[in-house]
């Protein structure tokens, strides 16, 4: 069995990469189980809390046991996961896993993470722990920046298949407008804009404007970035 952990920023296309792969008739997919441990664990308030921590284990290692490590009928499993999320936890457990390293550029998450809550940080955005996450991997990690796949789609997941070391399925690049019974509670707040796509939305560069206070924490997250970008598939 392959396992995958897609480690990404939030406001990414992190849920349309898990339908993509919600595609294929030989994989499972999971959505980000170490959501309920990193809000019970860390204190942070994001919407639908309490529905979120009674939703799943805020145990790590059960989580690890059941989830990460159950037993699945499927050839390969895909669990959703945020960086943010390895709050306070020993990495040991990753290298199980074939793992996603999953970037985008710091503005973008920072606007689009503001409209949701009102207070953004540098913990929330997750690319100081990515960076670390890499290092930690090496040369085992993947690094994809949602630029590329949304820029060309079929080619990126072809390359991105090949060194999950699975077949490229043409199923990856199309899904129903609708919501998918893998969704988190959480997806009412977080995912309107998937359950209206049909495929990878076409990459388009915008013109906008942050706050002096979100400039400053794109600044400091803009050299994460750099570093990681680097060793993204092209």
């Amino acid at each position: 069995m392959i396992r995958i952990n897609l480690w990404s920023s939030p406001r990414n296309v992190s849920t349309a990469l898990m339908y993509s792969f919600a595609q294929r008739a030989d994989t499972t997919v999971v959505d980000e189980p170490l959501y309920a441990y990193y809000l019970n664990k860390s204190k942070v308030q994001h919407p639908a809390q309490q529905e979120i921590l009674e939703s799943q284990s805020t145990n790590l290692q059960k989580v690890i046991n059941n989830v990460l490590l159950g037993t699945y009928e499927s050839q390969v499993v895909f669990f959703k996961q945020m960086t943010h999320h390895l709050y306070q936890t020993d990495l040991q457990f990753v290298k199980a896993f074939k793992n996603i390293i999953f970037i985008r550029d710091p503005r973008l998450i920072i606007r689009s993470y503001s409209k949701v809550r009102e207070k953004v940080t540098l913990q929330d955005i997750g690319i100081a722990q990515q960076v670390s996450l890499l290092n930690f991997l090496k040369d085992d990690a993947i690094v994809l920046d949602s630029k590329f796949l949304l820029q060309q789609p079929k080619q990126c997941l072809t390359k991105l298949c090949e060194r999950l070391s699975i077949p490229f399925d043409e199923a990856m690049l199309q899904w129903p407008a609708e919501a998918r019974k893998e969704d988190g509670v959480w997806a009412k707040h977080w995912y309107s804009n998937v359950h209206q796509s049909k495929g990878f939305k076409t990459y388009k560069v915008e013109e906008f404007t942050l706050n002096a206070e979100l400039e400053k924490l794109a600044e400091e997250c803009l050299g994460f970035y750099e570093e990681l970008k680097q060793f993204a598939l092209k």
